[in-house]
């Protein structure tokens, strides 16, 4: 097979796997499991083979012409260069071991057969924008990555949590996708085409003539799919979903396809000095706030949700400073550690039987009855916190020696004020990620009180998954660096010694005062003993626990989805309370951005939708009744003239007859 035809059958298989699998979950339900796994591991070995033959040097392009459109040409297009080969690696991958760990995960979820097709379907819609050549096809993949996320974040509908998450999610994504939707059309005018090769010719001849603009509309969709400031509040609310969606959405398709987008574009971006400033204002904004939120939530999913939103920061920062290589590189060790951080709080939460931080901090021997999710996740959140060896640790530092290079005028990809923002804000974000990743730790394995409920041990396709993400959280960042920098531009992605010593001195920091404030607030909570508030769904879930040790993890998740649960306790040893102070009341909401777009988005509408519905149950109905009452009054008053005694007309027409002479009689008196 050509290179050609192995690119288009890897977004191809998981298509054709999402239909036969909800064509035959109905009638051939033993088909859905291996309908759901064997598609997305064919697409892996796929990719790696297009990788293989692509060898990180030229790009393989190839495209067909659909229907004319009588302007800009859409075609059916592929454009495989180095970061497309090794991104669409970590989608697969990632798909193929969700989808694994589903079939545990979700094993008596009724439910399974669409949940796993919308899936592949979701994998499928990743793939195609990660290949596309032409943008609008792009789109389309975009756009269905959108629609799968819906149904898939409220896959747990009977929760009001997951429905307003699912609505959520879908329309601050849309309210993104409408002026990217527009500067698509605007870049496609300006350079003739929409095939992405054509595009960046243009930019390359200086035949883009509004940059800025463009690239302004752009980014408003980028920040809605990634999740960036301010358009990232959907994220967090997402964690509704089951926990293996999550891991999916957070690791390789939906909120990577935003940076992907820029990285496959940017030249587009680097044409504007102005848009390049407000892309590393948004990721420092992004990276630092985030970071902040993070260190003052409760639910473990949350957490990592706004682990995720910085990291995705620091994506869009290496981009602000005009170095793709590096924001790949962080995507694709990013990928690996955040779908292992999701995937081993799945099996903590079910062994908790509950989300809440608070909750695990009062279970004595967490980590004994998940030893598998406990070294994984370990490893997984060293990596996070950038600590070396661990992949995470070269990845982020290429990041932050981009930006020393800008900052420094060592390079001239983009402006010198972008590189300082991004610098001082990834530094910051650096201290603070060791924060929260030692506070989750902490109250995660670390708690003090009764013992952990003991659920049984989970099944294998779950835990083996675990240990396969290990491999690369640990060894992906020095292998990458070291023997595929001709996958990244030729660029030199090995970590700069002076932010190596500062990002890393800086997490030590950040992890030694988050030990030393557990330790102050574990003395305290040891104190005074804690009391549980009352609640029965706690209480219905230990019964449902009780009942069903080797159950669906889901059933634990669904019922724990709102932190059901002693999440009321008072007196936990939460670090973070002491490290924030006062500004932690105010980062446990997410700074408020929520209540300001409801005072400035949702209560002007819902005041306009009540002013409509007043309008038109008083106003036009009342005239609608109006105009119904005159003629059924003046037909009563016919009915009513109609006796059927022919005296009574003819007395009418006499004294009609009198009337119409005495009429006519004054008329030509007058006259």
């Amino acid at each position: 097979m050509t290179t050609t035809t192995l690119a288009v059958l890897v977004p191809l298989l998981p298509f054709l796997g999402a239909a036969a699998g909800l064509l035959l979950g109905g009638t051939a339900p033993g088909f859905v499991r291996p309908l759901a796994v064997l598609p997305p591991l064919a697409s892996l070995v796929l990719a790696v083979l297009v990788a293989v033959r692509q060898g990180g040097d030229q790009a393989v392009d190839a495209h067909t012409g659909l229907t004319p459109t009588g302007s800009v040409p859409i075609e059916l297009a592929l454009h495989i260069d180095g970061f497309a080969a090794l991104v669409a690696i970590l989608v697969a991958f990632v798909a193929t071991c969700v989808q694994i760990y589903s079939t545990g995960y979700l094993r008596d979820d009724p439910r399974y057969p669409s949940y796993a097709a919308l899936v592949s379907l979701f994998t499928s819609a990743m793939l195609l924008v990660v290949y596309s050549g032409d943008l609008i096809v792009l789109l389309v993949g975009w756009e269905v990555m959108g629609i799968c996320s819906y149904f898939l974040v409220g896959h747990y509908w009977e929760t009001p949590e997951a429905r307003a998450a699912s609505l959520k999610a879908f329309l601050v994504t849309k309210l993104g996708d409408v002026p990217f939707l527009i500067g698509l059309f605007a870049l496609a005018t300006d350079a003739g085409s929409f095939r992405i090769t054509r595009v960046l010719g243009a930019v390359a001849s200086g035949h883009l003539h509004h940059p800025t603009l463009i690239a302004l509309l752009l980014l408003a969709g980028v920040a809605g799919k990634s999740a960036q400031f301010p358009l990232h509040t959907w994220l967090p609310d997402a964690m509704a979903g089951p926990t293996p969606v999550s891991a999916l959405i957070h690791a390789a398709t939906m909120v990577a396809a935003g940076v992907y987008f820029i990285a496959r574009l940017l030249p587009v971006f680097e044409a504007s000095s102005a848009a390049m400033v407000v892309l590393a204002v948004m990721a420092a904004v992004t990276m630092a706030g985030s970071a902040l939120a993070a260190l003052a939530q409760d639910d473990i999913k949350r957490v990592l949700a706004y682990s995720t939103i910085g990291q995705l920061g620091y994506m869009t920062g290496a981009l602000a400073v005009g170095d793709r290589g590096a924001a790949v590189f962080h995507l694709l060790s990013h990928g690996a550690f955040k779908a292992l951080l999701f995937l081993a709080a799945g099996v903590v939460i079910h062994a908790a039987g509950t989300n809440s931080l608070a909750a695990m901090s009062r279970m004595k021997g967490l980590r004994e009855r998940v030893p598998d999710a406990y070294w994984t996740m370990t490893v997984a959140l060293l990596a996070l916190a950038a600590i070396p060896p661990f992949s995470g640790f070269f990845s982020k530092e290429s990041v932050l020696g981009a930006a020393e290079h800008v900052a420094t005028g060592s390079t001239g990809h983009a402006p010198g004020a972008a590189g300082w923002i991004v610098l001082v804000a990834g530094l910051l974000t650096a201290l603070l990620t060791a924060a929260y990743a030692a506070r989750l730790w902490l109250l995660a394995f670390r708690g003090r009180g009764a013992e952990a409920p003991d659920h049984g041990r989970q099944p294998l396709t779950m835990t083996v998954v675990l240990w396969v993400l290990a491999v690369p959280s640990l060894a992906f960042g020095g292998l990458a660096y070291r023997s595929l920098p001709g996958w990244f531009d030729g660029r030199d992605l090995t970590p700069t010694l002076l932010t190596s010593i500062l990002s890393t001195g800086l997490a030590l920091v950040g992890g030694l005062l988050t030990y030393g404030a557990w330790q102050r607030t574990s003395a305290l909570a040891a104190r005074v003993p804690a009391v549980p508030a009352p609640s029965f769904e706690w209480e219905h879930l230990q019964g449902e626990a009780a009942a069903h040790p080797e159950g669906d993890a889901s059933l634990v998740e669904a019922h724990a989805l709102a932190d059901h649960g002693p999440a009321d306790l008072v007196h936990t040893p939460d670090p973070g309370r002491l490290l924030l102070g006062r500004l932690h009341r105010h980062a446990a909401v997410g700074f408020h951005l929520d209540a300001v777009y409801t005072a400035l988005f949702v209560r002007p509408v819902q005041a306009g939708a009540s002013l409509v519905r007043f309008l038109d149950s008083e106003v036009v109905e009342t005239y609608v009744r109006g105009a119904a009452a005159l003629p059924r009054l003046l037909g009563a008053a016919v009915r009513r003239a109609q006796t059927g005694n022919v005296q009574t007309y003819v007395s009418a027409l006499l004294a009609g007859t009198v009337v119409l002479v005495v009429a006519v009689v004054l008329v030509a008196t007058g006259a």
